[in-house]
């Protein structure tokens, strides 16, 4: 992801100032936040044991951060108190793709129309590929509690980790009548660069904590217009 990060970067005319890698983990956080702050913003995607230091790093900084790394658990309130209290900027989220982000709209829309119908089980399934380590992925806890709180009732998540499988999500709709499923299936990377990139040029100049999903209108806002 760093270096997809790094490369669509480049090809929008960013200056990529700095690149850490696992390597820099040993070293003093003083001169990594010292290095940092010659940035305007860092995107994260590491691994859920080096979050808190990133994050530690990024607010000493003083530069905003986009943390895409999957697997964290997040606090909401203990992080919330830390931007805050360091005067920083973060924005978070279980799936930074644009696709998926639109899968979460229509999921909840989705949901919202079986209501009131007892006959239709709703339900979740995600799968990857094998070294995927958590489960269910933050996509899948996302999108169920979206599709839980349109719906009115819980909604179970299984989930398959097996070979190559690409990240994949399926919200069902059974009943004895018929069957209705959305699904979507990440073909590569690029979407959760791509929605990194727009996170962070959204985030400059702004303080406080957010979470993509419930920014994403307001920065797919803030997008040129295709011509």
């Amino acid at each position: 992801m760093g270096q997809l990060v790094e490369k669509l970067a480049s090809e929008r005319n960013h200056e990529v100032v700095l690149a850490l890698d696992q390597s820099d983990a040993v070293r003093p956080t003083e001169d990594l936040s010292a290095e940092l702050s010659q940035c305007e913003v860092a995107i994260d995607f590491s691994i859920a044991a080096a979050v808190p230091r990133n994050i530690e790093l990024c607010m000493l900084a003083g530069i905003p951060l986009v943390e895409g790394t999957t697997g964290w658990r997040v606090n909401h309130n203990e992080l919330a108190r830390t931007v805050e209290e360091s005067d920083g900027a973060l924005i978070y989220g279980a799936n930074f793709s644009i696709g998926a982000q639109l899968f979460f709209r229509i999921a909840g829309r989705a949901a919202e129309l079986f209501q009131n119908l007892e006959s239709y089980d709703v339900f979740i399934e995600e799968a990857h590929h094998k070294r995927k380590a958590d489960a269910p992925s933050g996509t899948a806890i996302k999108l169920g509690d979206i599709v839980a709180n349109h719906l009115g009732r819980d909604v179970p998540i299984t989930s398959t980790r097996a070979g190559h499988i690409p990240g994949t999500h399926r919200v069902g709709f059974d009943s004895p009548a018929d069957h209705i499923t959305l699904e979507h299936v990440a073909r590569s990377r690029e979407g959760f660069a791509e929605g990194a990139l727009m996170a962070a040029q959204w985030i400059v100049d702004r303080k406080g904590l957010y979470e993509f999903s419930d920014a994403f209108d307001e920065i797919l806002a803030t997008q040129p217009q295709s011509q």
